[in-house]
């Protein structure tokens, strides 16, 4: 078998369609979706298992300093899961080791529903999948509760690329292995990751440049230091629109309602390529399933409030929302996704 046939190959086994439909099947996207589900959710708890809760604040762990993405998330969450349940949500910022020290003191804590996690593709998939010994477990430790939102990665090139399509860029990375390069966030970070999992969809040999943060890699991009990103959309939007970059396809299975215009990878010719960034919120093991049903059913509430559909759409996310089980079943797939991607390329963290 080639090079491009293993390439291939492998690119089958982390964005092939049958991961694609699971996936899919865990991010209901559409408001009439939601309405479904909580039409079909039944009680959210039973009189033996939290009928009188919350009757106290909630506190939600966010493994990030305050004022970033995940942080900004979580406060618009929680201002409005406090108007649905009647009881303040006070976020509680646990930075540190890519998540590692907040996912940790979550998976600890007390399991009565009164402390939550933000969880993320960070630090529920990539984090297991780049640490063996990682101080949590996303499945071991942590009770699924619902998965908030979802948002595709933008792929952006340099302008003076003489590349106008992903078509364009594969044929230039093909004539020239070895030669093109791209920025990400540093070793095992999301646009990492999304790189390497085009590569091997594509069957491309594109040399990974890592900088300590989105902000220095596109600071780079737009001097034309490199020549080409996959990055989250809110920091590289401006840029696109601007012209100091070129938009040349979005992540997901669909077109992305903040990019409506640019194409996605499987729609340029990359089959089966989907990749989404995402957050949810996870609570210790053994919350007692009422309680979790309870959370789901408010938080569910809580996503189909005009404000909160505003909120994330100003932070580029679409609301996603979904069953305490299809959010578990979303985890697990991708952290053998991951896993395998990581074996594949020999990825390590920084």
């Amino acid at each position: 078998m080639g090079k491009s046939d293993q390439g291939r190959e492998n690119a089958a086994r982390l964005t092939g369609a049958e991961w694609s439909r699971s996936a899919r099947a865990a991010m209901p996207h559409a408001a009439a979706a939601m309405l479904a589900l909580l039409g079909t959710f039944g009680p959210p708890a039973s009189a033996a298992q939290g009928a009188a809760y919350p009757d106290r604040p909630l506190r939600l762990i966010v493994p990030f300093p305050p004022g970033g993405g995940n942080d900004i998330l979580a406060r618009s969450v929680g201002q409005r899961l406090t108007e649905v349940i009647g009881q303040p949500v006070v976020v509680d910022n646990r930075g540190g080791a890519g998540g590692e020290i907040g996912a940790t003191i979550a998976a600890s804590a007390p399991a009565d529903g009164y402390t939550l996690f933000l969880g993320s593709l960070g630090n529920l998939a990539h984090n297991p999948a780049l640490k063996p010994r990682l101080r949590y477990d996303p499945v071991r430790d942590f009770a699924a509760v619902t998965l908030l939102a979802t948002s595709a990665f933008i792929l952006a090139v340099h302008p003076a690329l003489p590349a106008k399509s992903v078509k364009d860029l594969v044929a230039l990375a093909k004539a020239q292995p070895g030669k093109l390069n791209y920025a990400s966030a540093g070793a095992g970070s999301s646009l990492h990751m999304t790189a390497e999992l085009f590569k091997h969809a594509t069957a491309t040999d594109i040399v990974h440049v890592p900088y300590k943060g989105t902000g220095a890699a596109l600071t780079d991009l737009v001097a034309g230091r490199v020549q080409m990103i996959f990055s989250t959309m809110p920091p590289a939007l401006p840029h696109v629109r601007s012209g100091k970059l070129r938009a040349l396809a979005t992540s997901g299975a669909k077109r992305a309602a903040a990019a409506p215009d640019v194409p996605t990878v499987a729609e340029a010719g990359v089959q089966g390529f989907e990749v989404l960034n995402w957050q949810g919120i996870v609570a210790p093991v053994r919350t007692p399933a009422g309680i979790v049903r309870k959370l789901n059913h408010d938080l569910l509430a809580t996503l189909r409030l005009p404000a909160m559909g505003e909120a994330l759409s100003h932070q580029g996310l679409e609301p996603a929302g979904g069953a305490p089980g299809a959010f578990a079943a979303l985890i697990r797939a991708e952290i053998a996704k991951y896993r395998n991607l990581v074996r594949l390329a020999g990825i390590r963290a920084d």
